[in-house]
C-alpha cells in the first residue's frame, strides 16, 4: 500500500505476540509503511522464525521442516526480494560440479551473504523397499517397480473413482475421489495415518483442502506432459536463503528494529485481558528471569496457538473455551545426523556432491518405518554444511503427540531408534556418523479433527474483539504454508493501517486468488 494513502499521525500501540514468519511479516509491513506506528513483538523463544527457524551446531545447520520458498502471490515474492536478492551466479556445489542453472537475479552467493539461493527440488516416496517419484508419477519407473498386476488394479481403481464420486465425509474420501482407492492405500494412507496419527477416514476433509487442493491423477499426467498448469505440489525449483531459513527471519527482524520496532525474546504471554469487546492489555512473562510485564495496546495480533489464546484470556464464554481446549495439535521431533556419508545414490541425470541422492525430502511411506520423511541438508544449501564436500548433513523426522511414549523417551533412547532406522533404510551406517542431535517442537501441526468441526464457532468470536487479529499457522489454527503465514502477517499489516474489514484475513489461502497454481 503506497505510503501517500496512509495517516502518517498513526501512533498507536501494535503488539504482536509471536516472532515467526506472520508475526514478523505484520511488524516489518506495517513499520515499512509507517514507522510512527508504537509496534511490539513478544516471542517466547530464544530466537525468531517460529517453526520456520534454522538450528545451527558446530557450523552446520538444519531447518525444522525444512520449508522451501516458493510462492505466487506478488507480495510476498516483493517482500523476500527486498530483504534477499534472488541468486544471479552459480553457488559453491553448482561451481564444484559445474551445473548449468539459470537465474534471474543479480546476487553472487560466493561473493555475498544475502542471497536467494535457487535450487532444484527433487522429492521421492519410498514405498516397498523402492523409490517412487512425488508426486507419483505414470512412468516406466513407477509401472515397472509396482509391477504390470498392481499398475492395472490402480488404473482400474482410478477409472472407478471417476465414474463413482463417494460423498466426501472425510480425508479418505477426499483423496480415493482424486486418487482412486487403490493409489490412496499404496502411496498415501499410511503416511497420512503417520502425520497424524489417526487413519484419514477420522480426519476432516479440510486437510486435503489446504494441503493438496488442486491435485488429481489427471493433474498428474498432465503434469508428467507438461501441459496446464504447475500444482505448488509439482514445483521443480525453489528458492532458499543462503543460510537458512532464519537468515530471513533475522534479516527481517533487524529491518523492524531500524524502523523502531521492538522484539522481545524469551517472552512468554500468560494472559490476555479483554474488556468491553476489545484486548486492553497482555501480561509477559520473562522465560530467564521471571519478571512479569503488562503491555497496554490499541490493536493486538496473535500467532500463538488459539487454544493458549483463549485460555489465556478472561471472559470467554464456556462453549468457546471448551471447543478450544478440545482442539488438537500434532507435534514433531527431528533427529538431526552428520554424516560422512549417504548411501542414497544419485540416478538421475542431476550432477550432485559425491553423487548422492538430490532429493530434499523423501516421503517414508513403508509402514514398518516410524519416521515419516527424510531431508537431505546438502541439497537446500551447501552454506549451511561446514564440510560440504565430505559430509552430509540430514534428518529423520517424527510425527508423534506432546507426553506420549515417544515424545518422553530420553534423548538418547530416540537417537538410538532412529539410527536402528537408518540401518534398516539402509541410508547409512552406525560407524560413518559424526554428530547427531534431538530437537523437539510443539504444536507444528494445528489439526483437522477433536473439535474442529466446531471451530467456526471459535472464529466468529475471535472475529468478535474488535482489535484482535489472528494471523498464521496456529494463529488460524489452519495448516498454511509458509507463504501463506507471510501474506497473512501482511494482510493483517493492510487492515490495521487502512482500518479496513478484518474479516478477509480468514480467506487468507482459502479463496480462489490466494490458492497455490503457479
Amino acid at each position: 500500500m503506497p505510503e501517500e494513502t496512509l495517516n502518517q499521525n498513526d501512533n498507536r500501540k501494535i503488539i504482536i505476540i509471536g516472532a515467526g514468519p506472520a508475526g514478523l511479516s505484520c511488524a516489518y509491513s506495517l513499520l515499512k509503511q509507517n514507522k510512527n506506528v508504537k509496534v511490539t513483538v513478544v516471542e517466547t523463544e530464544d530466537a525468531v522464525g517460529g517453526i520456520s527457524r534454522t538450528y545451527f551446531q558446530d557450523g552446520n545447520g538444519t531447518d525444522i521442516g525444512p520449508h522451501r520458498f516458493f510462492t505466487k502471490s506478488d507480495r510476498v515474492i516483493e517482500l523476500w526480494n527486498e530483504l534477499l536478492p534472488s541468486q544471479g551466479s552459480p553457488a559453491a556445489d553448482d561451481i564444484l560440479l559445474n551445473r548449468k542453472m539459470s537465474f534471474s537475479g543479480n546476487a553472487n552467493p560466493e561473493e555475498t551473504d544475502k542471497v536467494f539461493l535457487k535450487r532444484k527440488r527433487f522429492s521421492r516416496i519410498y514405498y516397498n523397499k523402492k523409490f517412487f517419484d512425488y508426486p507419483v508419477k505414470l512412468n516406466p519407473n513407477t509401472l515397472f517397480s509396482l509391477g504390470m498386476v498392481k499398475s492395472f488394479v490402480l488404473g482400474l481403481s482410478y477409472i472407478k473413482s471417476c465414474f463413482f464420486k463417494r460423498k466426501e465425509n472425510n480425508l479418505e474420501d477426499f483423496m480415493i475421489n482424486r486418487f482412486g482407492k487403490s493409489l490412496y492405500e499404496t502411496f498415501f494412507k499410511d503416511y497420512t495415518e503417520k502425520v497424524w496419527g489417526l487413519p484419514p477416514s477420522k480426519i476432516s476433509k479440510e486437510w486435503g483442502v489446504q494441503r493438496i487442493k488442486g491435485i488429481s491423477l489427471i493433474k498428474v499426467l498432465l503434469n508428467a506432459l507438461k501441459a496446464g498448469k504447475k500444482e505448488t505440489s509439482m514445483i521443480d525449483e525453489y528458492f532458499y536463503p543462503k543460510y537458512g531459513a532464519s537468515q530471513l527471519w533475522e534479516s527481517m527482524a533487524q529491518e523492524v528494529s531500524n524502523f523502531g520496532g521492538s522484539i522481545w525474546l524469551n517472552s512468554k504471554v500468560v494472559s490476555l485481558k479483554q474488556k468491553d469487546g476489545k484486548i486492553v492489555s497482555v501480561t509477559v512473562q520473562n522465560t530467564k528471569t521471571g519478571e512479569m510485564q503488562e503491555l497496554e495496546g490499541d490493536m493486538f495480533i496473535s500467532s500463538m496457538p488459539i487454544q493458549e489464546l483463549l485460555m489465556q484470556m478472561n471472559d470467554v464464554p464456556e462453549n468457546v473455551s471448551d471447543i478450544a481446549k478440545n482442539l488438537i495439535y500434532r507435534d514433531f521431533i527431528l533427529v538431526n545426523f552428520v554424516s560422512k556419508k549417504i548411501n542414497l545414490k544419485n540416478n538421475t541425470d542431476f550432477p550432485t556432491v559425491n553423487n548422492i541422492a538430490p532429493d530434499s525430502w523423501i516421503y517414508l511411506q513403508d509402514r514398518n518405518v516410524t519416521a515419516g520423511r527424510l531431508d537431505i541438508m546438502n541439497n537446500f544449501s551447501p552454506y549451511i554444511v561446514k564440510n560440504f564436500k565430505d559430509e552430509v548433513v540430514f534428518n529423520l523426522e517424527y510425527f508423534c503427540n506432546e507426553n506420549d511414549e515417544f515424545w518422553t523417551k530420553p534423548d538418547d533412547k530416540i537417537l538410538e531408534f532412529a539410527v536402528s532406522e537408518l540401518q534398516n533404510l539402509k541410508i547409512t551406517e552406525k560407524q560413518d556418523i559424526l554428530q547427531s542431535r534431538v530437537i523437539r517442537i510443539k504444536k507444528a501441526y494445528p489439526s483437522y479433527f477433536g473439535s474442529y468441526d466446531k471451530f467456526d464457532t471459535v472464529k466468529q468470536y475471535l472475529s468478535g474483539i474488535e482489535n484482535l487479529l489472528c494471523v498464521g499457522r496456529n494463529g488460524q489454527h489452519k495448516y498454511n504454508n509458509m507463504d501463506h503465514s507471510i501474506l497473512s502477517g501482511i494482510v493483517a499489516s493492510d487492515i490495521i493501517l487502512n482500518n479496513s474489514d478484518k474479516n478477509v484475513l480468514w480467506e487468507v489461502n482459502t479463496e480462489d486468488k490466494y490458492q497455490e497454481i503457479k
